[in-house]
C-alpha cells in the first residue's frame, strides 16, 4: 500500500509498505477514504518532537471497516467509521473513569514509532471497540476528520475553562439546552450551579481569550461561543486566521500590532482576563496566558509544550492561578462535541482549505508549516 513516512525533520516521504494484518483479536483493519494533516505533527516535522524515523504518519482518518478480529462486537466489515487519535481499550481504571487521555494502551498515538498511523491507504486500530465510533451521516467527511483529535480537543479546552464559572445565570433566560454542560471527565451535566463551579462570577461577565487561531483555536472559539460566552478576544499573527476567528464571533487582536495587554485590562476595569486558552504550545505563549490573566483566573492550555512552564510556583501561588494541561480525553467528550460540530457545521465547512492526493503529502506538509493552510486533507488513491 502506498503510505507517507516521516524520515526525519522536514522530510516527508511517500513509500511501499505492506498492507497490516490483524495482530490481536480487538484490532480491526480500516480502509482510510480520508486522512489530515494535524498541527500537533508539526511539532515532529520541525523536528522540535524528539521522535524516530521511518513511521507512518497520521492520527486523524476517516475509512470503511476491512475487517475485525474475533472479540471486536461493535463494529462490523463495511461500516464507515472515525478514529479517535490513539487507542482507548475502555477497562482500565483510567477509561473506566472517563480519563481515556491517560490509557496505559493509548499513550503511544497513531501515527508515532509506536504505532503506525493512518496516512496511509490502510491501518491497522487497535481496541477497535473503544477507539472507532460509527461515523454519522449528518456530518461530511472533510469536517467529520476533525473528530479524531481537533474539534474535542478544542472542545475540552473550552469546556474546562467554563466549568470554572456560574452558568446559572446564562440558563436563566430558557434557552438551558444550549447552555447544558457535560462535566469532561466525570460524565456529569451541570445545569445550575454554585455547587459544580469554582466561581461566583456568572459566565455572561466573564472575559475570555484564546491564545492561537489555527484549527484547534477555532475550535475551542467556536464552542466557548455555542456555549454561552458572550465575550471572547482572539490573538493570532495571521490575517487569515482573526478574519476566521471573528466570523465565529471572536475580537481579533493581532499579535505585533494591537496592544493586547492594555486592551484586557481596559475592558476588564484592570483586572485581566477571567479566562485564557491557550492553544500555541510554546512558553512564550504560555507567559502571555499567565500574564494576561486576573488573580484567581483560569488557564486552559491545549498546546503540545515541550519546555518547562515558564513560571513559578510562588508566582502561582501569588495569583491563585486554576490551570489545566495535557491532551484531551477525545473518546470521553466524543459525543458532547460532536453535537456542537454538527449543530455548527455550516460555520465550519471553510476550515479545510486544501485536499490533496496522498502521493502530495509532502506539499501538504510544506504548506501547513507555512501557514499557508488552515486544514489539509489527504486522499488515499487519488
Amino acid at each position: 500500500m502506498e503510505a507517507v513516512v516521516f524520515n526525519g525533520p522536514w522530510t516527508i516521504d511517500i513509500e511501499r509498505r505492506p498492507k497490516p494484518t490483524l495482530a490481536e483479536p480487538t484490532d480491526a483493519i480500516v480502509k482510510v477514504t480520508t486522512a489530515g494533516i494535524c498541527g500537533s505533527e508539526l511539532h515532529m516535522y520541525r523536528g522540535h518532537q524528539k521522535s524516530g524515523t521511518g513511521h507512518i504518519m497520521g492520527h486523524e482518518f476517516v475509512g470503511y471497516i476491512e475487517e475485525v478480529g474475533s472479540a471486536v462486537h461493535h463494529f462490523r466489515t463495511g461500516q464507515k467509521v472515525v478514529c479517535t487519535f490513539a487507542p482507548v481499550c475502555m477497562s482500565c481504571f483510567f477509561c473506566q473513569n472517563g480519563y481515556t487521555n491517560r490509557c496505559p494502551k493509548g499513550l503511544a498515538p497513531f501515527g508515532t514509532q509506536g504505532l503506525a498511523g493512518g496516512q496511509a491507504e490502510y491501518v491497522r486500530v487497535p481496541y477497535a471497540d473503544g477507539t472507532l465510533h460509527h461515523a454519522p451521516e449528518s456530518v461530511p467527511d472533510e469536517l467529520l476528520i476533525m473528530m479524531s483529535d481537533i474539534f474535542p480537543t478544542g472542545y475540552y479546552g473550552a469546556i474546562r475553562a467554563i466549568e470554572y464559572f456560574d452558568l446559572s445565570p446564562s440558563l436563566s433566560n430558557g434557552d438551558a439546552q444550549s447552555h447544558t454542560i457535560s462535566n469532561s471527565i466525570t460524565g456529569t451535566t451541570t445545569t445550575t450551579t454554585h455547587a459544580a463551579s469554582k466561581s461566583k462570577q456568572p459566565l455572561s461577565s466573564a472575559v475570555f481569550v484564546c491564545l492561537g487561531c489555527g484549527p484547534v483555536g477555532l475550535c475551542a472559539i467556536l464552542t466557548a461561543r455555542s456555549k454561552g460566552v458572550r465575550t471572547i478576544y482572539v490573538v493570532d499573527s495571521v490575517d487569515d486566521r482573526l478574519e476566521q476567528a471573528a466570523k465565529l464571533g471572536g475580537i481579533p487582536l493581532k499579535l505585533g500590532k494591537d496592544d493586547i495587554p492594555a486592551i484586557i485590562k481596559e475592558v476588564t476595569d484592570g483586572r485581566g482576563a477571567d479566562a485564557v486558552i491557550e492553544v500555541v504550545g510554546n512558553t512564550t505563549a504560555l507567559r502571555s496566558a499567565f500574564d494576561l490573566l486576573r488573580p484567581a483566573g483560569v488557564l486552559s492550555s491545549l498546546g503540545f509544550h515541550q519546555g518547562d512552564l515558564p513560571f513559578s510556583a510562588l508566582e502561582c501561588y501569588q495569583k491563585s492561578l486554576n490551570i489545566n494541561l495535557g491532551r484531551a480525553p477525545v473518546r470521553t467528550v466524543f459525543d458532547e462535541a460532536l453535537e456542537v460540530l454538527a449543530a455548527n457545521k455550516d460555520k465550519m465547512s471553510n476550515m479545510i482549505t486544501h485536499r490533496l492526493p496522498l502521493s502530495e503529502a509532502a506539499k501538504g506538509y510544506e504548506m501547513f508549516e507555512k501557514q499557508q493552510a488552515r486544514k489539509v486533507i489527504l486522499i488515499p488513491g487519488q
